[in-house]
């Protein structure tokens, strides 16, 4: 029965800035997990060398950090950098778009 209702135009204009809307929203989303996913990458190389170098070079370091513990050092940084760059990227991303979609009314930023 809803196959055969005509859609108004407001309806017909309504999904298509639906539609866009949630194409910037994946967009914006996927600006956020490469920008992490590299953070991350960078955070595990920085955090590993001085973590294992630690570990063989210092008594303390080799007495209490086992490759449990070494392990759960580098990952806790790398998923930290991973998350809260993630999170600032899609921010900036959503900011800059609102920026974008306030620009034609009249109002600059």
């Amino acid at each position: 029965m809803a196959k055969n209702v005509v859609q108004s135009p407001h309806e017909r204009s309504s999904l298509a800035s639906l539609d866009q809307k949630l194409a910037v929203a994946k967009r914006c989303s996927h600006e956020g997990v490469v920008a992490g996913a590299k953070a991350a990458v960078v955070a595990t190389v920085a955090t590993a060398v001085p973590t294992l170098a630690s570990v063989r070079l210092l008594p303390w370091a080799r007495a209490n950090l086992n490759h449990t513990a070494q392990a759960l050092i580098i990952s806790t940084v790398a998923g930290a950098a991973y998350f809260i760059v993630a999170d600032k990227t899609v921010l900036e991303s959503a900011r800059r778009n609102s920026f974008e979609q306030a620009s034609p009314s009249g109002f600059e930023a």
